[in-house]
């Protein structure tokens, strides 16, 4: 005896079918964390004590900062998998000054703008602080290359092109990302690890890019032919990331005939992240500038 199904029953039965061969598949939350560990077996070099605990706080200012950073671990911004194509992805380095990661607007409301562009975004949790350590990078830096390393190696399972992975940093996050993409490996890697190194740079009002002196990079700093392509943006009356470091930046990547883009903005000052400044159009005409040049390098 053979059973023949009703009518409005077969048609809601194809309606599913035919969404479900349209839409692109959905990773479900098992597939893709919310969060990834850098250092699940102990953090190398100089370590945050986990007492006190990590802290979020939010001021009157609209700032959220967040304290105490002993574990450092990638927050993810996952989008939707596409059926045989790979998403670029930009892992995102928060400001703070090495005490603090002011990580809402320069880590989660960026993360959320490179998703609108098809990015697969990353905010770095870095430890903090470090700021009255010797060598107050040392440990960021670590973690900045051990995220581009860690995206790389489970790109597949991230849905993310390993060839397209870009670091971009925010006045302190700035500078740990110019240092991590242009020196060697600081962590301790294993034989075949993936490369630390991006395949874009991307600093926003970077903080510290001359030494001490103001006669030089930074120390370490080495601009070659091997550069990743490198954008930067920042204002000329920025006193606390100073535009002559980004100019002189600028100079050594042409020299080196590396792929680069520098936009100096008049006003604007320091630490707007994605917030437009009253009389400062610069501070909102950053980021279309940002996704043009994305755009034209493959991202």
């Amino acid at each position: 005896m053979s059973f023949t199904p009703p009518l409005p029953f077969v048609l809601i039965l194809l309606a599913i079918l035919s969404v479900t061969a349209e839409t692109p598949f959905l990773a479900s939350a098992a597939e893709v964390p919310e969060e990834i560990r850098l250092w699940p077996d102990g953090v190398p070099g100089d370590r945050i004590p986990a007492d006190p605990a990590e802290r979020v706080e939010r001021g009157r200012d609209d700032i959220q900062r967040r304290s105490h950073v002993s574990d450092p671990r990638l927050i993810v911004h996952a989008l939707p998998a596409i059926p045989g194509k790979l998403r670029p992805a930009v892992i995102v380095l928060p400001g703070g000054g090495y005490n603090i990661l002011a990580d809402d607007h320069e880590g989660g409301e960026i993360g959320r703008f490179l998703n609108g562009h098809g990015i697969v975004a990353f905010t770095l949790l870095y430890r903090v602080p470090t700021g009255s350590l010797t060598q107050s990078d040392a440990g960021p830096v670590m973690d900045a290359q051990k995220a581009v390393s860690v995206v790389r190696g489970r790109a597949a399972e991230l849905g993310v092109d390993p060839a397209r992975i870009g670091l971009m940093g925010f006045s302190a996050g700035g500078h740990t990302a110019l240092v991590a993409a242009t020196t060697k490996p600081s962590f301790p890697a294993a034989a075949g690890d993936p490369s630390s190194r991006p395949d874009c740079t991307i600093l926003i009002y970077p903080w510290r890019v001359l030494d001490n002196e103001g006669k030089g990079l930074w120390p370490g700093v080495v601009v070659d032919a091997s550069t990743a392509p490198t954008f930067i943006a920042q204002t000329a009356d920025d006193t606390a990331s100073p535009a002559k470091g980004a100019v002189a930046l600028f100079g050594a990547l042409l020299d080196a005939k590396v792929p680069a883009e520098l936009h100096v903005y008049e006003r604007g000052g320091h630490g707007y992240g994605l917030r437009r400044r009253e009389n400062a159009p610069g501070t909102a005409d950053w980021p279309a500038r940002l996704v043009d040049w994305l755009e034209g390098r493959g991202f």
